[in-house]
C-alpha cells in the first residue's frame, strides 16, 4: 500500500492519511502482543519492528504496546483498536484479492446483449437453454441493431454481437464466435427443391435477398455477372427470420448464414440446399468495453456464448440440416 499525503476527494476524507504500510505491522503486534513475536510473523528484524512500533506511537498517539511484568500489554486503547485494524486489513486484501469465481446457482445479474436477427435464430435459444441450466438467476435483454456505435459498450451495452467493425476502439475487446457461409432456404415443397442447384437454375429461381436497408444488388450479383447470368429479386426483407418466412409462401429461394438455416428448418417446413457460387465467407464475433474484462459474471457469459457457438459450428459442418 502506497503512503499518500492526502485522502482523494472521491473518498469522503479530507485528513491527511497515514502510511498505510503501518497496517499489516499493526494488525501483528496487536495479535502477538509483543514486537518479537509480531517480527517473527512478518520476517522482518525484531529491531526493525521496534522502530515500526515507534512510528506507530507517534502515529495513533498510544503507547499501544506497555511493559507488564516481563513482556508487554496492550492499552485499552490498542484492545479497542483491534477488531477494527483486523477488519481494516481484511477488507483491503479482499479489494486488492483477483476476482474469485462467480457462484452460478446464486449469480442475479442483467446483461444487455445487442445482436442481429441472425444471432437471435442460431445462438439465442440455446444460450437461453445454456443460462436457464446453469445460472437460473442470470436475465438476458437482447437489443437490436441499429445506427451501431461501439461507444456504446462504454455505458449500455454489455455485449456486442455480430460482425464487428474494424478497428474497433482500443477500449474494447473482442474474440471470433463464428465462420459463416451462405446456403439457400426454399419451402420444403418447391419443385426444385429435391435436386442440387446448377448457377443456372439458381439464377433463374426468384429471389429474396435480405437486407437492411432494401438494396437488391449484392455479392451475389457479381458472382453471376461472372458467369454471364442474372436474377431476378422478387422482394428485400429486413432480416433472415422474415426471409424464411417469405419463401413458405412462394418458389422463390433466399440466402441465409448456414447456422440459421439449421435452426429455422427445424421449425419451418424449410428444404436447405448448397449455394452453387464461390461466395465470400464472413464472421461474427462478441464485443465488450474493457471495464468487464476480468467481471466473473460476464466472462461466464462470454465463455457460454462461446461454448453454444462451438456446438453449432459442429452441427452444421455434419450438414445436420440437410
Amino acid at each position: 500500500m502506497q503512503h499518500s499525503a492526502h485522502a482523494s476527494s472521491g473518498s469522503g476524507l479530507t485528513a491527511p492519511l497515514p502510511d498505510m504500510n503501518l497496517l499489516p505491522a499493526l494488525d501483528a503486534l496487536l495479535r502477538a502482543g509483543s514486537v518479537a513475536g509480531a517480527a517473527a510473523e512478518l520476517n522482518v528484524s525484531p529491531s526493525a519492528m521496534s522502530r515500526t512500533l515507534g512510528r506507530l506511537r507517534r502515529v495513533v498517539g498510544d503507547p499501544l504496546l506497555v511493559p507488564s511484568g516481563r513482556g508487554l500489554t496492550l492499552t485499552p486503547r490498542a484492545r479497542e483498536m483491534q477488531p477494527r485494524v483486523q477488519a481494516a486489513l481484511a477488507g483491503a486484501v479482499a479489494a486488492l484479492r483477483p476476482p474469485a469465481d462467480v457462484e452460478l446457482s446464486s449469480l442475479r445479474r442483467e446483461f444487455r446483449i445487442r445482436a442481429n436477427d441472425g444471432f437471435a435464430l442460431s445462438l439465442g435459444a440455446p444460450l437461453l437453454e445454456l443460462v436457464a441450466r446453469e445460472a437460473p438467476g442470470v436475465r438476458l435483454r437482447l437489443l437490436p441493431e441499429g445506427e451501431e456505435d461501439p461507444a456504446d459498450l462504454r455505458t449500455h451495452v454489455d455485449l456486442d454481437v455480430g460482425e464487428l467493425p474494424d478497428p474497433l476502439p482500443h477500449d474494447v475487446r473482442a474474440s471470433t464466435l463464428q465462420e459463416h457461409r451462405m446456403v439457400a432456404v426454399a419451402r420444403a415443397g418447391a419443385e426444385f427443391a429435391g435436386e442440387p442447384l446448377t448457377p443456372e437454375r439458381f439464377a433463374a429461381l426468384p429471389h429474396i435477398t435480405v437486407t437492411r436497408r432494401g438494396r437488391a444488388h449484392s455479392v451475389v450479383d457479381e458472382h453471376l455477372a461472372g458467369l454471364g447470368l442474372r436474377r431476378d429479386v422478387l422482394a428485400t426483407a429486413p432480416t433472415y427470420g422474415a426471409a424464411c418466412f417469405f419463401v413458405l409462401r412462394t418458389d422463390a429461394l433466399a440466402l441465409v448464414p448456414a447456422e440459421v438455416a439449421r435452426e429455422a428448418a427445424r421449425w419451418m417446413p424449410l428444404a436447405v440446399l448448397e449455394v452453387p457460387l464461390d461466395l465470400p465467407g464472413f464472421s461474427s464475433g462478441q464485443a465488450w468495453h474493457v471495464r468487464l474484462d476480468t467481471d466473473p459474471a460476464h466472462r461466464w457469459l462470454r465463455g457460454a456464448l462461446a461454448r453454444v457457438a462451438e456446438e453449432v459450428r459442429c452441427a452444421v459442418e455434419n450438414r445436420s440440416y440437410l
